[in-house]
C-alpha cells in the first residue's frame, strides 16, 4: 500500500510558507489517484509542548488549521484528519520510541536546535519538546505511512524517525515501515522567506501572509515586500537576489517565461517596484480568492467541521491500534493474548 502521514501544529491560521510548502501539494496528491490512504493529522500535542499554558489557544488553533485545511481543497472523502491528542496508541508507542533514543541525539536534531534558539528557552527547555521529534516517529508509523510530504527544514525530522524504525526493527524483526521524505519540487517553494525578507515566514516573527487574510491586508502586506534597497529610482539596476517580491513570483506563478522577463527588465533598470508588485497581488488573489470564498462557507458550520475531525479521529485511531499491537506482540509484552 502507499500510504501518506503528513499535518501541522496548530499554533495559529496557516499561511503562503505552508500552502506552497506543504498544502498545495496535498492537495495535488489527494486528487491523483495514486496513494490508497492519505492521513493528515492536527498535532495539537505537538503544539502543547511549547503551548502547555494556554490550551484553550490550541483548541481554537484546531479549528481554524481545519477550515485551512477544507479551504484548500482537501477533502474529508479522500483524506482522513483527525486530531492528535485524541488518539492514545501515538502516546504508547512514543513510550517505546524514547528507550531507543539518547538525549545527546534529539539535541543534536536541527530542527529542535534551531526552534530551541527562537524560543530562546536555553537551558529551560520543556522534555515535551524535546522529545517531540519522538512523538513525530510515532505519529508517522503508526499508520505505516511510506511517504511523508515535508518541508525542506522538517528533513532532519523524518531522518530520526527513519532511525528509530531502523532500530526497532533491528531489536524486534521486521515491524514498522521506514518512510521517505517527500519535498517539493519547487525548491523556492521547501523554505518561503516572510515578507520582511527574513529567512523563514514565520507566525512568530510575524512576516505571514495568511491563507484566511483578506485582499486589503493582502495588498498592504504586498506593498511592505522587501525588494531591493538600492533600487531607488524605476531606472536604477535592480537586483533579484534576496528580492522577496521575485522570491514569491518564481514560487507562486506558473508562467517562467513572464518572469524571467520581468527579472531581466529588472536587472538592466527600467521597471519599477511598484509594478512587479502589483503583479504579485494579482497572481496571489487568484489563488486565495477561491480559498477565501471555501472558509467563508466552512465557517457558517463549525459544528460540521468538528464532526468531520471526530469522524477521522475514528478510523485514524482503528490504524494505529493495529500497528501497535504489531509491535507489542513482537515484543512480546502483549501478556494476555
Amino acid at each position: 500500500m502507499k500510504t501518506i502521514l503528513t499535518g501541522d501544529r496548530p499554533t495559529g491560521k496557516l499561511h503562503l510558507g505552508h500552502f506552497v510548502g506543504s498544502l498545495r501539494e496535498r492537495v495535488k496528491l489527494q486528487n491523483s489517484g495514486e496513494f490508497d490512504k492519505i492521513f493528515i493529522m492536527i498535532a495539537d500535542a505537538q503544539a502543547l509542548t511549547d503551548h502547555a499554558g494556554t490550551p484553550a489557544a490550541v483548541r481554537e488553533n484546531i479549528l481554524n488549521v481545519a477550515l485551512d485545511y477544507l479551504s484548500v481543497g482537501l477533502e474529508p472523502k479522500k483524506s482522513t484528519m483527525f486530531i492528535q491528542s485524541q488518539i492514545s496508541e501515538l502516546f504508547e508507542l512514543t513510550a517505546y520510541y524514547l528507550n531507543v533514543v539518547t538525549v545527546s541525539r534529539l539535541e543534536r536534531n536541527p530542527t529542535v536546535k534551531n526552534e530551541i534558539a527562537q524560543k530562546g528557552f536555553e537551558t529551560s527547555i520543556p522534555a515535551g519538546f524535546l522529545c517531540y521529534p519522538v512523538s513525530q516517529a510515532a505519529d508517522i508509523t503508526a499508520f505505516d505511512a511510506n511517504i511523508v510530504p515535508v518541508g525542506e527544514d522538517q528533513a532532519p525530522m523524518l531522518e530520526q524517525t527513519r532511525e528509530i524504525v531502523r532500530k526497532i526493527n533491528e531489536l524486534y524483526g521486521e515491524v514498522l515501515i521506514e518512510p521517505e521524505i517527500l519535498l517539493p519540487q519547487n525548491k523556492i517553494c521547501c523554505r518561503l522567506p516572510g515578507i520582511d525578507g527574513k529567512a523563514k515566514m514565520s507566525k512568530t516573527l510575524g512576516n505571514c501572509i495568511y491563507l484566511s487574510d483578506d485582499s486589503k491586508t493582502v495588498a498592504a502586506k504586498v506593498k511592505e515586500m522587501y525588494t531591493d534597497p538600492l533600487h531607488i529610482k524605476v531606472s536604477d539596476p535592480g537586483h533579484v537576489e534576496g528580492n522577496v517580491v521575485f522570491t514569491y513570483l518564481d514560487a507562486f506563478c506558473e508562467d517562467e517565461k513572464i518572469v524571467a522577463e520581468m527579472k531581466e527588465h529588472y536587472q538592466r533598470g527600467g521597471l519599477g517596484d511598484v509594478k512587479v508588485k502589483k503583479f504579485l497581488l494579482e497572481i496571489l488573489e487568484e489563488i486565495l480568492t477561491p480559498i477565501r470564498e471555501r472558509r467563508a462557507e466552512y465557517e457558517k458550520n463549525p459544528a460540521e467541521v468538528w464532526k468531520m475531525l471526530e469522524r477521522g479521529t475514528v478510523e485514524a485511531r482503528e490504524k494505529a491500534a493495529e500497528v501497535l499491537g504489531r509491535l507489542k506482540h513482537a515484543m512480546k509484552i502483549d501478556y494476555f493474548k
